[in-house]
């Protein structure tokens, strides 16, 4: 089989079903409805990320009158980007479908979402003038429009108001009011006859619109909601005389301005409004231009008001402490007899945060070294490390200024930490740092000893909450003076260091995963059991796609949890007979990487910050960790399996990409309630 689009699966097509996903379980009347509204939320969140990043990479591919299938696989440039924009506004409908649904039950339960149209009591009516004249009129940016001057430049972030003023025997008047982001976009009203009700701040504004526009003398007046995203891709300088920090916090603002990727508008517009909206603002039909909703920017539902209902929210399990480590332990005592591991959100983070403060304040500590990706707004990780530097101590961390979306976060804690004394290194030159890791060095009777943990995840205590991730604990010496050769190569890294334990990308990793596989190949074809294993976020790698394919022919069981893209197709007769893949999308957000090589006792298992794309192989700094004890292997394995058994939340891959939920015969098994149950159980055994 030659044809690609008979081998793979397109990544922006297979990410867009992963949304899908998503919106499944926004239409999920199990899931408890203010958590619905959440995942309306996640899905609007989500795919406006996707126009800004990967859209966006492919209209450029486009307009640079390349086809792209090379970069692309299956399609050519412009061929995905019409489809994109048929699945987009496929969904954009039934998400609208499903929100128009979840309204409807809300009122069930007293909850109700008025428009300017149905504020009846004179409380609330009292209630939302003032709260727009002391509120929303001050920080209200008002755009009025001509056919003289060019249209002020829409940002990005921003959701308007395209207001037109109907003239019997006249000229329309045309103007945009931005949204405050200042103010939440909820708004409480007064609670009557145990009803509880909100508005939206965009139909507070309508509700005023004859307050704001008093000054002309018009018939009629409407506003309808358009919205703009552009392209996220950062432009960085190359003027020498600057500091990195300069240049990336130049560009993060240049973002603001980057070209449209999509238009998005009111289906209700009127259509002469769209005309002169989209001609001011040069955008043409062959845009990505869709039709949606009253309401944009629906990732503000995960910001919904719960109106302290409990009943209407995912129970909270409480995250368990690690089985024989306790928070009142020294933990590197603890850490030196034995290693440990961490799976939140069903362990809780705080051996994370604790580990750091142990480090900052213990004299015997004189070294800490620590990668940084993603950052809590206010973070305990940082708050440690500035106080390690301040307790004396050598403090190196290797911050990801580029992490998307998360720049300007990481620049402000950056400043900080350099102004306390904190060594900071911004990475290797072409190369994301995306590992997880941290390094102690400790001096124990005249001799530095190390400690470290290793992780599938950021080091954020506000993500720990919903993201499942693995950490180890350990004080392997071996593995820790690999490690000790990553921090060496992020500061001096014209120095390509060869490691025993550790698989680190982009020079080593690739190659041995390949080779992980082709023992598994060799298994096989002499007639033994041979079995892989894999969790992942997402598989694009043709190449790491092709070797599994291999593997299948050969005969290799190959189970995979895939959460987002899949560019593999499994079950093919011929070439991956014995693939079969999942993807479990649930209450909270599948992350780890997880790699089982083998069965039976005889597996090699690693943890991993990588998933299997060319970005993470190739273009970036990885760190994937085998694990040497025994019962934290068995405990992974064991983790993985009951992941594996969901019949509940586990989505099948298949080359329609329909979505089908797995069927079984067996009783209902939701692996993330059974997860906590099994660490609840480990707990409570001797």
């Amino acid at each position: 089989m030659t044809n690609k689009s008979n081998r793979y699966i397109n990544r922006e097509l297979s990410w867009l079903q992963f949304n899908e996903r998503v919106l499944q379980e926004a239409a999920d009347k199990t899931v408890p409805l203010l958590e619905r509204l959440r995942f309306i939320g996640i899905f609007s969140n989500n795919l406006d990320e996707f126009f800004k990043v990967r859209y966006a990479t492919v209209k450029r591919i486009s307009e640079a009158g390349k086809g792209g299938r090379k970069a692309l696989g299956v399609y050519k440039a412009d061929e995905l980007l019409d489809l994109i924009t048929k699945e987009v506004i496929e969904q954009q409908t039934k998400s609208l479908t499903i929100l128009k649904s979840i309204y409807k039950e809300l009122e069930a339960e007293n909850i109700f979402v008025l428009t300017e149209d149905s504020i009846k009591h004179h409380e609330h009516q009292e209630f939302i003038k003032r709260f727009y004249v002391e509120k929303v009129s001050p920080a209200l940016m008002a755009i009025l429009l001509n056919d003289f001057t060019p249209i002020p430049r829409l940002q990005d972030s921003a959701a308007y108001l395209a207001v037109k003023m109907t003239v019997i025997n006249g000229d329309n008047k045309y103007a945009l009011l931005e949204i405050p982001r200042t103010i939440d976009r909820f708004v409480v009203l007064p609670r009557i006859n145990s009803k509880d009700s909100i508005i939206l701040l965009d139909d507070l504004i309508r509700y005023n619109l004859n307050s704001i526009f008093n000054v002309f003398d018009y018939d009629s007046i409407e506003a309808h909601m358009i919205k703009i995203t552009r392209d996220a891709e950062l432009d960085m300088e190359s003027d020498l005389g600057k500091s990195f920090l300069e240049k990336l916090s130049k560009s993060v603002k240049n973002r603001k301005d980057g070209d449209p990727v999509r238009f998005v508008y009111d289906k209700n517009i009127a259509a002469d409004t769209l005309h002169y909206l989209m001609s001011k603002m040069g955008i043409e039909e062959n845009d990505s231009v869709i039709p949606g909703g009253r309401y944009h920017f629906r990732r503000d539902y995960m910001d919904f008001p719960s109106f302290g209902r409990t009943d209407l929210l995912y129970k909270k399990d409480k995250p368990l402490p690690i089985k024989g480590l306790s928070l009142n332990d020294n933990l590197f005592n603890k850490i030196a007899q034995q290693d440990y591991l961490q799976y939140t959100p069903y362990h809780t983070f705080s051996y994370t945060i604790k580990f750091l403060r142990e480090a900052a304040l213990d004299p015997k500590v004189k070294a800490i070294k620590i990668t940084i990706y993603r950052l809590a707004k206010v973070s305990h990780i940082a708050s440690s490390l500035i106080n390690a530097a301040k307790n004396g101590k050598d403090v190196t961390v290797q911050i990801e200024l580029q992490a998307r979306f998360d720049e300007e976060s990481n620049m402000l804690y950056a400043q900080r930490m350099q102004d306390e004394g904190v060594k900071l290194i911004f990475g290797v030159p072409g190369l994301k740092v995306h590992c997880k890791v941290c390094l102690v060095e400790r001096l124990e009777e005249n001799k530095i000893k190390r400690y470290g943990f290793i992780s599938t995840g950021n080091f954020n205590s506000s993500t720990a909450k919903v993201y499942t991730d693995y950490t180890l604990f350990t004080a392997n010496q071996e593995i820790l003076k690999d490690l000790n050769k990553v921090f060496n190569f992020l500061d001096r890294n014209y120095i390509v260091n060869k490691y025993k334990h550790l698989l680190v990308s982009p020079h080593y990793a690739k190659n041995a995963f390949l080779k992980l596989i082709d023992q598994e190949i060799i298994k096989a074809r002499e007639g033994k059991q041979a079995k892989i294993r894999l969790k992942l976020n997402s598989l694009t790698s043709y190449k790491m796609v092709d070797k599994l394919y291999e593997a299948s022919q050969a005969g290799v069981e190959v189970q995979m949890i895939i959460r987002g893209v899949c560019c593999l197709i499994p079950q093919l007769k011929g070439l991956s007979e014995s693939i079969k893949a999942i993807s479990v999308v649930d209450k909270y957000l599948e992350h780890p990487r997880l790699l089982i090589f083998g069965a039976d006792g005889n597996e090699k298992v690693f943890i991993s910050s990588s998933d299997w794309m060319t970005r993470n192989l190739d273009n970036r700094v990885e760190v994937t960790c085998p694990i040497y004890d025994q019962s934290i292997k068995k405990e992974i394995i064991e983790t993985f399996t009951i992941g594996w058994k969901d019949n509940v939340k586990a989505r099948v891959f298949s080359k329609e990409q329909k979505n089908e939920y797995v069927k079984s015969n067996e009783p209902t098994f939701r692996s993330q309630v059974e997860t906590y149950s099994y660490y609840l159980n480990k707990n409570n055994s001797k």
